[in-house]
């Protein structure tokens, strides 16, 4: 596990485009997008294995809109692993990884959408049982979730306002037969 370096990023796309499937060539565009843009905080961590990266997970900035004011949290996403090597811990470690490496920032929520069988074993929990709102109606409740750091107050509350690429790109929440309602 290590930060990402520039020679990576055609690896680290080949990782996205390949773990995503159907997907993946939108979310080498919203990894492209978020790199070009103000919530880009160099906080992108890779998995090699034998000189070949294998994994990547990414963290970047957006804010929880809060009565008071706007606060600066980040946003795990997207985490990617090579087929040949998923269910190994390689997903896993980069988690661990990201999180231990960013554990003495400012921010203090991390929030994702993703797997509710798989990230509360990194600290995550249901972002609604905590008072916070996700930013589209469109990602299942167990799907939005957080991690609250110690510099968490009690007025930290809201909703989570996602960094334009998100949007640009329609990467947010669920869309088609997915997003109908049960």
């Amino acid at each position: 596990m290590r930060p990402e370096r520039p020679r990576d990023v055609p690896a680290v796309e080949e990782v996205v485009r390949a773990a995503f499937g159907a997907e993946g060539s939108l979310v080498v565009r919203l990894v492209r997008a978020l790199r070009e843009s103000p919530a880009w905080r160099d906080l992108s961590f890779v998995a090699e294995r034998e000189g070949r990266v294998v994994g990547h997970v990414l963290l970047t900035g957006a804010w929880l809109d809060a009565p008071p004011r706007l606060v600066d949290v980040l946003v795990l996403s997207p985490l990617a692993v090579s087929p040949g090597v998923q269910g190994a811990g390689v997903g896993s470690a980069l988690v661990r990884h990201a999180l231990a490496s960013t554990a003495d920032r400012p921010e203090p929520l991390v929030f994702l959408e993703g797997h509710p069988g798989f990230y509360p074993r990194f600290g995550f929990v249901p972002g609604g049982a905590r008072g916070f709102r996700a930013p589209s109606d469109r990602i299942p409740p167990a799907a939005f979730q957080v991690l609250v750091r110690e510099r968490h107050e009690a007025w930290m509350t809201g909703a989570l306002v996602y960094p334009d690429a998100f949007w640009r790109l329609d990467c947010v929440g669920l869309r088609g037969p997915e997003a109908a309602p049960a």
